[in-house]
């Protein structure tokens, strides 16, 4: 005997609740076999719904898709507080050096610290350390030249932290500034690691294990 429930009616009500208590964006594939092989139509047209009723509601709330599945998240009219409410429970930043790393991973990878510092034109070693700690970023390898430096790429966490979909939704590197100033990252971002806040001349390059 089968100790699967039966597939609930109304979907929505099963498949908000499932999308809440995921603590990452989850996809439609999943919530059909969390619900017992339901549809992904169903499943779809489930969510639909209930971006529809969240839409005509005013609790604050909204669907957002993001890194292939969809999330619950805030909407952008009540970010002040939010933002306001993260702010009181840590106040500390991601430094300006690991922001500009951040971004010229973002847009060039794959790349190589060499290339991140011909860029720049300081030795990112030690935000590449901070990122990588907070999994922002990842190692996807090492490039086939002399030296066979190890080359970086963004990871999913730096998809949920930007509330991206995929890195064909980041803006031009043009409006990458406004785009930070939108989202409010100096106030909100984890700061790095301690030791890696600063940057230093001459720091051999961070290794760590590839996740790609």
């Amino acid at each position: 005997m089968s100790d699967t429930p039966p597939t609930p009616d109304p979907l929505e009500p099963a498949v908000g609740a499932l999308i809440f208590a995921s603590d990452e964006p989850v996809g439609t594939k999943e919530l059909s076999r969390a619900l017992g092989g339901v549809e992904p139509e169903r499943i779809e047209e489930a969510i639909q719904t209930l971006e529809r009723h969240l839409e005509q509601h005013p609790l604050g709330l909204q669907l957002e898709r993001v890194a292939g599945g969809v999330r619950l998240a805030t909407r952008p009219d009540v970010g002040t507080w939010v933002r306001r409410f993260f702010r009181e429970r840590n106040r500390t930043r991601l430094s300006l050096p690991a922001l500009e790393t951040l971004a010229v991973v973002a847009y060039r990878q794959p790349v190589t610290a060499p290339e991140i510092q011909a860029i720049r034109g300081k030795d990112p070693s030690a935000a590449l350390r901070g990122l990588l700690d907070k999994k922002l970023l990842r190692t996807l390898g090492r490039k086939k030249v002399v030296g066979s430096p190890l080359l970086y790429g963004t990871t999913k966490e730096f998809l949920l932290h930007f509330g991206l979909d995929s890195l064909e939704d980041l803006p031009s590197i043009e409006d990458f500034d406004q785009f930070l100033d939108a989202l409010d990252v100096h106030a909100e971002l984890v700061a790095e690691t301690p030791g890696a806040a600063g940057e230093s001349e001459g720091e051999t390059e961070p290794s760590a294990p590839s996740d790609a």
